[in-house]
C-alpha cells in the first residue's frame, strides 16, 4: 500500500547518510582539478615495442595529495602531439623520457606490462583489468609489488598496498616505481584549520558529526540520557536508507588481534 506524506502520517527525518545520495552540497569539488590521470590507450605500439614521451611539468591537483606529469606523446599515425596526464612517480623529472610499451626498459617512470617485469618489481597505478588505463596504487607513497607470473594462465599475482593479494591478467600494465607525496600522512594536521582547507578542496565532508551525538530523529545512534549506541551498529546488506548506518553487512566486528596475518 501507499501511504502519502500527511499532517496524520508524520516520517522520520531523511538523514545524512540519505541526503547524500542526492548530491547536491555533497558533490566533488572537481573545478579546479587537471583532469583524469591515466595510460595512453593501449595501441600497436605498446603492445608489440615501446613509444617515447617526453615529462614536459610535474603540476599539483586539487584534491589530490600524489603529484601529476604532463607527459607529451607523438601520435604515431598523424601529425600532432597526444598530451597524456600520468600520476607522477617518486624520482621524476621534467625533461625525462618516458617509454610505455612490452619492450621499454625497466626504470622508474616506464609504463610497461606486468610480464615484461620481474617478480619482486615496486610497481604503481596498475590496471586491475586488461586496458581500463590504471586503478590501483594511485595514492600519494603507494605502491604494488609482483608476487610471481603464472605463465600457464597468463595471470600474475600481484601485493596491494592493503597487504591483500591479487591476481590479475599478466597483460595488464603498470608504472615502475613507487607513487610521489610519499609521507604526506606522516605530519600531523595539528588544528582545524588544516582540515577545513584539506576538505575544502576534496568535497562536504568535514566536520563530520557522531551519530550519537544527535536526536533521535536524526540517527538510529541518537537520543538517552548519555551518549550510547544501545544496540549493535552492525546492519544488514539489505536494510533500507535512514536504518543503514554504522558497521553494514560486517564479515567481523572489533581490532584485529596478533597483527594482520597476509595469507600466501
Amino acid at each position: 500500500f501507499f501511504f502519502p506524506r500527511g499532517p496524520d502520517n508524520k516520517m522520520g527525518r531523511v538523514i545524512r547518510g540519505q541526503r547524500k545520495g542526492a548530491g547536491t552540497v555533497f558533490v566533488s569539488h572537481t573545478t579546479h582539478r587537471k583532469g583524469a590521470a591515466k595510460f595512453r590507450n593501449q595501441d600497436y605500439a605498446e603492445k608489440h615495442g615501446y613509444i617515447k614521451g617526453i615529462v614536459k611539468e610535474i603540476v599539483h591537483d586539487a584534491g589530490r595529495g600524489a603529484p601529476l606529469a604532463k607527459v607529451h606523446f607523438k601520435d604515431p599515425y598523424r601529425y600532432k602531439v597526444k598530451k597524456m596526464t600520468f600520476i607522477a612517480a617518486e624520482g621524476m623529472h621534467t625533461g625525462q623520457f618516458i617509454y610505455c610499451g612490452k619492450k621499454a626498459s625497466l626504470t622508474i617512470g616506464n609504463v610497461l606490462p606486468l610480464a615484461s617485469m620481474p617478480e619482486g618489481t615496486i610497481i604503481c597505478n596498475v590496471e586491475s583489468k586488461t586496458g581500463d588505463r590504471g586503478t590501483v596504487a594511485r595514492c600519494s607513497g603507494n605502491y604494488a609489488t609482483i608476487i610471481d607470473h603464472n605463465q600457464d594462465t597468463g595471470k600474475t599475482r600481484v601485493r596491494m598496498p592493503s597487504g591483500k593479494k591479487k591476481v590479475i591478467p599478466s597483460v595488464a600494465r603498470a608504472m615502475v616505481g613507487v607513487v610521489a607525496g610519499g609521507g604526506r600522512i606522516d605530519k600531523p594536521m595539528l588544528k582545524a584549520g588544516t582540515a577545513f582547507h584539506k576538505y575544502k578542496a576534496k568535497r562536504n565532508s568535514w566536520p563530520r558529526v557522531r551519530g550519537v551525538a544527535m536526536n533521535p530523529v536524526e540517527h538510529p545512534h541518537g537520543g538517552g540520557n548519555h551518549q550510547h549506541v544501545g544496540h549493535p551498529t552492525t546492519v544488514r546488506r539489505d536494510a533500507p536508507p535512514g536504518k543503514k548506518v554504522g558497521l553494514i553487512a560486517a564479515r567481523r566486528t572489533g581490532i584485529t588481534k596478533g597483527g594482520m596475518k597476509i595469507r600466501d
